[in-house]
């Protein structure tokens, strides 16, 4: 079967910005996604593809497989945002009064002087 998702009229896109890192990823138009969309979930099932709209990303299409892994990370981020907030609410409850009126200059002068 040959793979006509590859077709030269879809580009790749190495700057999608709101990725920590540069993924290769295929993208397709609104348009294109609309046409040929079995071959569209077909591709997805080996790589995501970013739909574009105006030249702009409105949609990325992955994978089952690719969808819980990015749920397993969300999900580990929650669980480590919130024990670092626990920590810090521990942190503050343990506080002596007297360092509730400490300034940030106050608290970095001190921490200048330990160096």
């Amino acid at each position: 079967m040959t793979d006509t998702f590859t077709a030269p009229c879809f580009a790749y896109n190495r700057h999608i910005s709101h990725f920590s890192q540069e993924i290769d990823m295929r993208t397709v138009t609104s348009v294109e996604a609309q046409n040929r969309f079995g071959e569209l979930i077909d591709s997805a099932q080996r790589e995501p593809v970013t739909i574009t709209r105006r030249g702009r990303p409105v949609a990325f299409v992955l994978s089952p497989e690719d969808m819980k892994e990015l749920l397993a990370v969300r999900e580990q981020r929650e669980r480590v945002v919130s024990d670092f907030e626990a920590f810090f609410r521990s942190a503050d409850a343990r506080l002596k009064p007297e360092a509730l009126d400490l300034s940030d200059s106050d608290v970095q002068r001190m921490v200048n002087e330990l160096r």
